[in-house]
C-alpha cells in the first residue's frame, strides 16, 4: 500500500534532482545556441512552441506524455521560464518517470523546438518473496498490491519493506529485516524483477514481568489484567508471550483498570520500563505502580431523566451507596462496550427510540473515601427507522433478506432490533456473517429519522458432496447435491440457470449412495416462508433404499433376498410470538414401509413381511445462538420433540400377551415328507413341532395336533407385532455457547433421548433406537436407528447387546459434552476452528438399568473446516477413558472423520 506522505516526499526528491539537471541541459544547450547564432538567452527570452519531440525508449504514445505535461503547439513559452518548470511538476506527479529532461533542438526565427527525453520507471513483471511460509506469499503480495506492470519507485519499495516488517512485529518477530532487490527483466527492458527477503529472526518473548509498589494487588493479579501482553509460561496454549507495543500500552490502561475494579481510583503507573536481552532475545519489563487509597460509592443521583424514573435507572446501575468503588462497573453498567445487547441504561434507552440519548457518570464530591455521583443524562428526541436498505446481495432476491428485518421504515429505532436484524441476515447462510456491517446514513436528530444500509457479502450456499471408500465388504459410493439458496419459481426461466435457478432461499438436495449390495436415493424441498406471508417453513422429502444379502466374508451378494425401504415426510415449522420470537414449533407426519423378502440377518425376527411406520413427530426449540451459524459464540438452543404413532392395540383388538398361545403363531414341521424327530418317532408333514433334549442331544420332536405343547414361531409373532409400528419417542437436547476470553467459546451440551411402548405386551420395537459411541455419523440405516456421537469409543460400540453379542440398540441415553473452540479464520472461502473437549454418556436396554451417573467418559482434541462447497469437514482424536463392555482396560486412543456434520 502506498503512503500519501512517502509518496509526496518521493516526488519532491525526484522534483529537486530534475530541476537541477534541466538547469545544467538548458544552460548548457542555450549556450552553444548563443554561440552560434548570437541570441541573449541569459535573462529569458519569449518564443512561440513550435513542436515539442519525446525522445527515448517509451511505451507511452507521445502525444499522450506532451498532453500531460500542459505544453501545446503555438503557445508563446519563455526560456528559460515557468511554462518548462510547470511542465516538469505535471509529468513528475504522473510517478511514470524516472528522469525528466527538455533540450533545445532548435531555434527559427521566434519558433522554437523542444526535445524531452524521459526515462521511464520500471514495471515489475514477477515478485518472489523468500522466508516465509508458501501459504503466507500471497496474502503479502496482495497487501502490497504488488501486481504485474506495477509502477516500482522507491515509494513502493520502502512501503511495502515497513508493510512487512511492521506485520512480523506485531506477531512478536520484533527482529525482523527485510531487503528487497530488483533486476531488471532479460527479455523485458522496461520491466524489472522483485526479489524480496524476509528475515523474521526468532520471536521475541518476554522473560519477565515485574511490579513494584504494589500491595493490595498481587503481581499474579496483575499480570492477569494484561490481556496481550504475556511473560512465557510453557502452559499457556492460546496466548502466546509476544511483545507488541500498542498493545502493551493498551495493557498498561488495563492495569490500572483492575485497580479501579476494586476502589483504588486513584491508581497510576509512575514508570515502565523495557529492557531488551540480545543474547537471550527477551524482554525484561517492570512496572512501578502508585495505588493510592481505596474509595467507596456515595450518594448517586440521576439527572435529566424524565422518561425513566430513578428506581428503574438505579436497578439498571445495580450499584448502591456504601459499596466498593468500581469505575469499570460503572462503565459498563452505563453503556457496556463488549456487549452490543448488554442490559445497561445507554441500552434502555436505545432500545426504546432514543438513538440520540446521551449518559455520562460525573463525580461531583469527594469526602474523604466516600465518592458522590451524579448521572446527568441527554435523553434527546426519539428518533425513527426512515430507509432500510441493503446491498451486496448479488444472488440472493431482496425479499429473502428484507422479510427477515426486524428494522422496518417508520417504525421506533431499537439497537436491539439492530442487532437480531444482523443475526437473522447471519443465519440465512447466503452470507459472510463476519461481514455483515449496518451503516448509519443521514442521522437527522431534528427529524429524528436514520437511514440504516446493511451491507453483505455473498458465499457460497451451494455443497456438493462426492465421496468414495470401502466399507462393508464392498465399494461405496455417494454423491450429494445441495442447493441451499434454490429457486423454484424461476424452473422455467432459462435465463435463470446459471447453473440453476437461484435466490429465493429454498434448499432442494438429492443424494445417491450405491455399492454392490445396496442403493439409497434421497430427495428433499423446504421453503422457509411457506406461502410468503409468515416465517412458516415447509419441509419435504422422499427416499427409497434397497439392500441385498450380502455375504461379508465371500464378498457375493445375493439378489433373491433384499430389504426395501420407502419413506416420506411432509412438515411444517412456525415461528412464535409466545413467549418471545425465538421459539418455533415444528410437526411432521411421516410414513415408513420397510419390506422383508427371505432376509434372514438376525437384524430382525422375521425374515419376510413388512413393517409399516406411520408417525407425527411435534417439537418445541429455542434458538438465539448467533451471529455466525458455523462458529457461534454466544445464545443458546434448546429443542423438545416426541415422536408418537397412532395407539393401534387400543382399538386393534389382538391380545399381544396371547400370541404365543394362539394355534397360527405355534411352530409346525414344514417339509413334504415324513422325518424322524430326535426321539425316534416320525414327524409328518403339519404335525406341530418343539425343541426338547434327549439323551444329551437337542432336537425337534413331534407334538402331532397339539398345538399347545408347540414351540411359539417367534418370527410369525414378531411380525404380527410389529406390522404397523407403535412407539413414542421423546428427546431433548440444550446447548450453550459463552464466550471465555477473547474469541475462546465454550460450547456446553446435553442430550437425553428416550423410546417406549404403550402397550407393554407388544414391547418396545427394534427399530427407532440409539446407538451411542464413535463419530456419529450415519451412512445408511435400515431401521431408522439414530447414531449419538461420543468420541474416544469405536462407533456403535456403547450400544447395549443380546446374548450373541449383536447390538440391538438403546432404548434411552443421556450425552454430556463440553467443547473449547478456537478460530483459526472465519473467512467466507473456509472457516476453521480448533477445538478440546471432554465427553461422557451412556445407553440402556431399558428404563430399569439406567443409571445416568454411569457414564463412558473421554477428552480429546479436534480440527473443523468449513468450505461452502463441501459442507462441514473434520478430525478428531480422542481418549476414551473407561473399558468397552466385556473388557477391562480403558478404550484407549481413536481417530474420528468428520464429514457433513452438524455444527
Amino acid at each position: 500500500m502506498e503512503k500519501p506522505v512517502n509518496k509526496l516526499n518521493n516526488f519532491l526528491v525526484l522534483q529537486k534532482k530534475i530541476q537541477i539537471v534541466l538547469t545544467l541541459l538548458l544552460l548548457g544547450s542555450f549556450s552553444q545556441i548563443k554561440a552560434q547564432e548570437r541570441v541573449p538567452f541569459d535573462q529569458g527570452k519569449k518564443y512561440i512552441l513550435a513542436k515539442v519531440s519525446v525522445v527515448g525508449k517509451i511505451s507511452f504514445n507521445e502525444q499522450t506524455v506532451v498532453t500531460f505535461s500542459g505544453l501545446q503547439k503555438g503557445q508563446e513559452i519563455t526560456v528559460p521560464g515557468e511554462e518548462i518548470s510547470s511542465a516538469i511538476k505535471k509529468l513528475g506527479k504522473l510517478g511514470l518517470f524516472d528522469e525528466i529532461s527538455f533540450y533545445v533542438n532548435k531555434v527559427e526565427n521566434d519558433s522554437i523546438y523542444l526535445d524531452l527525453d524521459i526515462v521511464e520507471l520500471p514495471k515489475l513483471n514477477e515478485v518472489k518473496i523468500v522466508g516465509v511460509k508458501k501459504s503466507k506469499i500471497e496474502g503479502l503480495i496482495k497487501d502490497n498490491n504488488l501486481t504485474k506492470n506495477k509502477i516500482v519507485n522507491e515509494n513502493l519499495i520502502t512501503t511495502t519493506k515497513n508493510y512487512i516488517e511492521n506485520k512480523y512485529k506485531k506477531e512478536g518477530f520484533y527482529n525482523t529485516k527485510v531487503t528487497i532487490t530488483n533486476t531488471p527483466d532479460t527479455i523485458n527492458g522496461h520491466q524489472v524483477n522483485m526479489l524480496v527477503r524476509i528475515d523474521k529472526g526468532d520471536k521475541v518473548k518476554i522473560s519477565s514481568i515485574d511490579f513494584t509498589g504494589n500491595k493490595q494487588l498481587t503481581g499474579t493479579q496483575l499480570r492477569a489484567a494484561m490481556k496481550d501482553t504475556k511473560q512465557k509460561n510453557f502452559i499457556r496454549v492460546f496466548k502466546a508471550s509476544k511483545f507488541i507495543p500498542e498493545k502493551y500500552k493498551t495493557d498498561l490502561e488495563k492495569v490500572i483498570a483492575a485497580y479501579k475494579e476494586k476502589g483504588y481510583r486513584d491508581a497510576r503507573i509512575i514508570y515502565d520500563s523495557v529492557k531488551y536481552n540480545k543474547q537471550k532475545n527477551t524482554l525484561a519489563i517492570k512496572i512501578n505502580v502508585e495505588e493510592g487509597n481505596k474509595y467507596y460509592f456515595g450518594n448517586i443521583k440521576f439527572l435529566g431523566n424524565t422518561v425513566y424514573s430513578d428506581q428503574l435507572l438505579s436497578r439498571y446501575l445495580g450499584i448502591k451507596k456504601g459499596e466498593t468503588y468500581n469505575g469499570v462497573l460503572l462503565e459498563k453498567r452505563i453503556a457496556d462496550k463488549s456487549k452490543p445487547d448488554a442490559e445497561d441504561i445507554t441500552n434502555l434507552y436505545q432500545n426504546n427510540g432514543y438513538l440520540f440519548s446521551n449518559i455520562n457518570a460525573v463525580e461531583v464530591k469527594t469526602v474523604n473515601d466516600t465518592i458522590d455521583f451524579e448521572i446527568r443524562v441527554t435523553e434527546g428526541p426519539i428518533a425513527y427507522f426512515n430507509k432500510i436498505t441493503v446491498v451486496g446481495n448479488d444472488k440472493t432476491n431482496d425479499h429473502v433478506i428484507y422479510r427477515e428485518l426486524r428494522t422496518k421504515p417508520g417504525e421506533k429505532y431499537s439497537k436491539e432490533q439492530l442487532v437480531r436484524t444482523i443475526r437473522e441476515i447471519g443465519q440465512l447462510g447466503f452470507f459472510d456473517p463476519e461481514a455483515i456491517d449496518p451503516k448509519f446514513k443521514n442521522v437527522d436528530a431534528g427529524a429524528g429519522t436514520v437511514d440504516i444500509e446493511y451491507n453483505v457479502v455473498e458465499k457460497g450456499s451451494s455443497q456438493v458432496e462426492l465421496q468414495g471408500g470401502y466399507g462393508g465388504g464392498g465399494f461405496i459410493g455417494t454423491l450429494g447435491l445441495s442447493f441451499n439458496n434454490f429457486s423454484a419459481r424461476k424452473l422455467f426461466d432459462k435465463e435463470a440457470y446459471k447453473p440453476l435457478p437461484m435466490g429465493d432461499g429454498q434448499k432442494v438436495a438429492l443424494r445417491l449412495q450405491g455399492s454392490t449390495y445396496f442403493q439409497t436415493y434421497s430427495l428433499s424441498f423446504s421453503e422457509p416462508w411457506f406461502g410468503g406471508k409468515k416465517p412458516v417453513q415447509f419441509s419435504s422429502s422422499i427416499s427409497y433404499s434397497k439392500q441385498f444379502l450380502n455375504n461379508y466374508i465371500t464378498r457375493t451378494v445375493d439378489k433373491s433376498k433384499s430389504f426395501n425401504i420407502f419413506t416420506v415426510q411432509v412438515g411444517l415449522a412456525k415461528r412464535l410470538t409466545v413467549p418471545d420470537d425465538y421459539f418455533v414449533l415444528s410437526q411432521s407426519v411421516s410414513y415408513q414401509h420397510y419390506d422383508l423378502n427371505n432376509y434372514n440377518t438376525g437384524l430382525f425376527t422375521f425374515g419376510n413381511g413388512a413393517s409399516r411406520n406411520l408417525a407425527y413427530t411435534i417439537g418445541l426449540s429455542r434458538s438465539n445462538k448467533g451471529v455466525n451459524p458455523i462458529f457461534p459464540t454466544y445464545g443458546s438452543e434448546f429443542s423438545i420433540s416426541a415422536k408418537v404413532t397412532p395407539p393401534y392395540s387400543l382399538f386393534n383388538g389382538i391380545d399381544y400377551a396371547d400370541l404365543q398361545n394362539q394355534k397360527e403363531y405355534k411352530t409346525q414341521y414344514t417339509g413334504t415328507t415324513t422325518t424322524t424327530g430326535i426321539d425316534g418317532q416320525a414327524i409328518n408333514p403339519g404335525d406341530y413341532i418343539k425343541t426338547e433334549t434327549v439323551n444329551g442331544q437337542s432336537g425337534t420332536v413331534s407334538v402331532g395336533s397339539d398345538f399347545s405343547s408347540a414351540d411359539t414361531d417367534v418370527a410369525k409373532v414378531d411380525q404380527k407385532k410389529y406390522n404397523w409400528l407403535e412407539y413414542y419417542k421423546i428427546k431433548f437436547k440444550g446447548d450453550w455457547y459463552t464466550k471465555v476470553y477473547g474469541k475462546l467459546v465454550l460450547r456446553t451440551l446435553t442430550e437425553f433421548g428416550f423410546l417406549g411402548a404403550y402397550n407393554q405386551d407388544r414391547g418396545v420395537i427394534p427399530f427407532e433406537r440409539f446407538y451411542l459411541g464413535g463419530d456419529g455419523m450415519a451412512n445408511y440405516s435400515m431401521d431408522g436407528r439414530e447414531t449419538i456421537q461420543l468420541r474416544g469409543y469405536p462407533n456403535n460400540s456403547l450400544t447395549p447387546v443380546n446374548a450373541a453379542g449383536d447390538a440391538i440398540g438403546a432404548t434411552i441415553y443421556n450425552k454430556f459434552s463440553m467443547e473449547l473452540r478456537y478460530p483459526i479464520t472465519l473467512k467466507a472461502s473456509a472457516s476453521i476452528f480448533a477445538l478440546t473437549f471432554l465427553e461422557a454418556g451412556s445407553s440402556y436396554a431399558n428404563f430399569k438399568d439406567y443409571n445416568p451417573f454411569d457414564l463412558n467418559r473421554s477428552a480429546g482434541a479436534g480440527l473443523r473446516v468449513f468450505m461452502p462447497a463441501f459442507g462441514l469437514l473434520g478430525i478428531d482424536f480422542g481418549y476414551g477413558f473407561d473399558a468397552l463392555p466385556g473388557q477391562t482396560k480403558a478404550n484407549g486412543w481413536e481417530t474420528h472423520f468428520i464429514i457433513g456434520q452438524q455444527f
